[in-house]
């Protein structure tokens, strides 16, 4: 990648606001099983742009990008035509080997083909792709971070697939004046930076930007090696318990929410879950899970949610 590309994408640390989106991407990171985020939001909102930040300060390159005309051969992989046409038949990988190890972004994810969402979903779930075509038999280890943004404006996706993304952030559009004002500032900043004669060397501001990435990603990487360390036992009652007066159909949302949970306490240095890591991340893995999202794609959570969460989990 080059220098370009690198300095015309904003710093993570340089994004204000979107708290749950940030937190949903890292956890994300740090225990890739969960299924991948699904970002709600109408255009403007920044989705994009955190995406692309968080990918770069991560994996040091920009995610791998589905376009929604894409084919199954595109995705899975399959015989490249051009070499076929040479009668020299040859396997090409898709766009899910090409993202191993680094973030797949599926932008207007729910314009897609309900098929392909479902491959990708199954992938990001199992870490393995499995393919049969072409007289071809291919097995892979594919292991990255899913992410998928869609605008509720432009229709939903189908309950089945909606339940298969782990978790689910609802983007709004900075309200505040003193947050907007803050948006502005880092914006300016950063464009000015971006023109920079490259003679006058980095300015403070983006010294700063890139330090503050640096520690970001340390914490990361620590809290992903002491992932599987975190006791969950404690709360895995109150897993249960929560999937059942949010009405969450199946058994995939008490296990995002433990993992999810788990990978919260990873991210604070701590040795267990509590009942405070659950309430964090309910909002992220139930949302989606919940009736009248079916009914509505309605994805606010709100007061009463709010009080199921204390009754259940007392106001620890």
């Amino acid at each position: 990648m080059n220098e370009l590309s690198k300095i015309e994408i904003m710093p993570y640390s340089l994004i204000v606001g979107q708290e749950q989106l940030k937190l949903a991407l890292e956890l994300a990171y740090i225990a890739p099983r969960l299924g991948g985020v699904l970002i709600s939001g109408e255009r403007g909102t920044g989705k994009s742009t955190a995406v692309r930040a968080f990918s770069l300060m991560v994996y040091r390159d920009l995610p791998v990008t589905l376009p929604i005309n894409a084919t199954e051969d595109r995705v899975v992989g399959g015989l490249d035509v051009d070499k076929l046409m040479q009668s020299d038949p040859k396997w090409k990988d898709g766009l899910l080997v090409e993202a191993k190890g680094k973030l797949l972004y599926v932008d207007e994810v729910n314009l897609l083909d309900d098929h392909i969402v479902n491959i990708i979903l199954d992938v990001t779930s199992t870490g393995k792709l499995e393919v049969q075509r072409d007289g071809q038999s291919i097995r892979d280890d594919v292991l990255f971070t899913l992410v998928g943004t869609m605008n509720p404006e432009e229709g939903g996706l189908r309950p089945q697939l909606l339940d298969r993304f782990g978790l689910m952030v609802d983007v709004s559009t900075a309200t505040t004046k003193e947050e907007r004002l803050v948006i502005l500032e880092n914006v300016l900043k950063f464009e000015d930076e971006c023109v920079r004669p490259q003679r006058t060397g980095k300015s403070e501001f983006l010294k700063q930007a890139e330090a503050s990435n640096g520690r970001k990603f340390n914490e990361l990487e620590q809290a992903k090696k002491r992932f599987r360390d975190v006791n969950l036992e404690k709360v895995l009652k109150q897993c249960v318990a929560l999937a059942d007066a949010f009405q969450v159909e199946g058994n995939r949302g008490e296990r995002v929410l433990a993992m999810a949970a788990r990978a919260y306490a990873a991210l604070h240095n701590r040795a267990e879950v509590t009942n405070q890591d659950l309430k964090v991340i309910a909002p992220l893995a139930f949302q989606h899970r919940r009736s009248r999202m079916e009914q509505s794609q309605e994805t606010t959570w709100d007061e009463k949610d709010e009080a199921t969460l204390k009754r259940v989990l007392g106001s620890e």
